[in-house]
């Protein structure tokens, strides 16, 4: 958002306090490109948006400054922070280390109740890739694997990994039209299946390659978005 650019705004959930009403509502824009990587954040105008007072926004600014989401820059304001891979590969590292973990835990604790709900979220993930609604079909994806962390009581681990997972999802965005949804969609199947056989290694060894599909080229990113990210080696 650079100033004066409206953002993407869903209502106040009524769990949610204006702190982290603002921190919801920037995260889902920077994952969007709503707020582009390197534009000027107004907290005036953020506020006003919400409908809020500027206190709730500048403490949800502050929050995603300590996981380098923005920077933050004293007498002249906020910026989203550029894309540095490092933090891509290691958001991804923290990912695949927790959500293999994780299925482990589902294969012995997932009841048919949990199960039928993976399914039904299968089946509209199938429902959206024939209508090709890719924003949908990432809502859809994150979706299953939030469940997956519910079902495990584990849901406190999953929002930990969300606080880095903004860097990981908004380079995931950007490829969102060259990454084969299809095969997302058909490999959340397959993990199922196994979870229903209760087979913990195959489950394991489905998640792991399930998540290497999520590392995109890096070097087809950057050509795409050349001005989104901050040059290799440079601190």
């Amino acid at each position: 958002m650079e100033k004066g650019g409206p953002m993407y705004v869903t209502e106040q959930l009524a769990r949610e306090n204006g702190r982290d009403y603002a921190l919801r509502t920037l995260k889902e824009n920077i994952i969007r490109l709503e707020l582009e990587p390197g534009s000027s954040i107004s907290d005036r105008e953020v506020a006003s948006q919400l409908s809020l007072s500027r206190t709730p926004v500048r403490e949800a600014l502050l929050e995603l400054a300590k996981s380098k989401v923005i920077d933050i820059y004293p007498q002249k304001g906020s910026v989203v922070s550029l894309i540095d891979y490092e933090l891509v590969e290691e958001a991804y590292f923290i990912r695949n280390v927790l959500e293999t973990a994780v299925i482990e835990l589902a294969c012995r604790k997932a009841s048919q109740d949990s199960l039928e709900e993976l399914k039904s979220n299968i089946k509209l993930q199938w429902f959206y890739h024939q209508e090709r609604a890719l924003d949908k079909l990432m809502e859809l994806d994150d979706e299953f694997h939030c469940m997956l962390f519910k079902i495990t009581g584990k849901m406190q681990t999953y929002e930990m990994m969300k606080g880095m997972m903004v860097h990981f999802d908004r380079v995931r965005n950007m490829a969102l039209g060259t990454m084969k949804d299809r095969s997302l969609i058909e490999d959340h199947q397959k993990i199922l299946d196994a979870v229903k056989s209760r087979d913990i290694d195959l489950a394991k060894r489905l998640m792991e390659k399930h998540l290497r599909r999520y590392r995109v080229d890096e070097e087809e990113v950057r050509r795409r978005y050349p001005g989104y990210f901050k040059p290799p080696g440079k601190l």
